[in-house]
């Protein structure tokens, strides 16, 4: 017999999501005046509108519009900080985060995590290689696979791309397959 989990449980019941937003090449938008593309204001709003999301309440958390590599220490900490409070009051947390770097928060996340007995919901971080607004975005496929991998992972930290799904820690970018993999 298999063991139960949240998504069998809860049947009928609403799944409450937080999802993080930090930036990243999948809310890059185009600057027509400068020519490049840049984080100025978040997509995932568009991106989600066009996603049939029944039986999902969904909590937007918009905490930093950063290209993954202009984070700090200190934007790493926040962001596991945030996933630890969000995965408290919700059924499972997403954090939409630039590629670059984060290899480094999802292992943040688990470390913080691990020291205080373990994740205790799942925490799906996912990105994109090319931004929502391009015609060739892989965002969208992206953010489908984290909003149903979020409902059915054990709790722990977890990658969802290109589709894959990579439990932390040992995962890492691969940039030559433009995707992650194990470490």
């Amino acid at each position: 017999m298999s063991k139960p989990n949240a998504a069998n449980d809860r049947s009928n019941a609403l799944f409450r999501l937080a999802l993080i937003s930090t930036g990243g090449t999948i809310e890059k938008t185009y600057d027509e005046l400068g020519g490049v593309l840049a984080n100025k204001l978040s997509v995932l709003d568009m991106l989600l509108a066009s996603l049939d999301l029944r039986g999902v309440v969904i909590d937007r958390v918009p905490l930093m519009n950063k290209d993954s590599l202009d984070m700090t220490e200190a934007d790493h900490d926040l962001i596991a900080d945030t996933a630890e409070l969000m995965a408290r009051n919700h059924d499972g947390v997403i954090i939409v985060h630039g590629t670059d770097r984060l290899a480094k928060t999802g292992d943040r996340i688990h470390e913080r995590l691990a020291a205080k007995g373990g994740a205790t919901k799942a925490i799906v971080l996912t990105g994109a290689m090319r931004p929502y607004e391009m015609r060739r975005t892989d965002a969208t496929q992206n953010v489908t696979e984290a909003l149903t991998a979020v409902q059915i992972l054990e709790p722990g930290v977890y990658v969802a791309m290109h589709n894959r799904v990579l439990r932390f820690p040992g995962v890492a970018k691969d940039p030559k397959q433009g995707t992650f993999v194990r470490a």
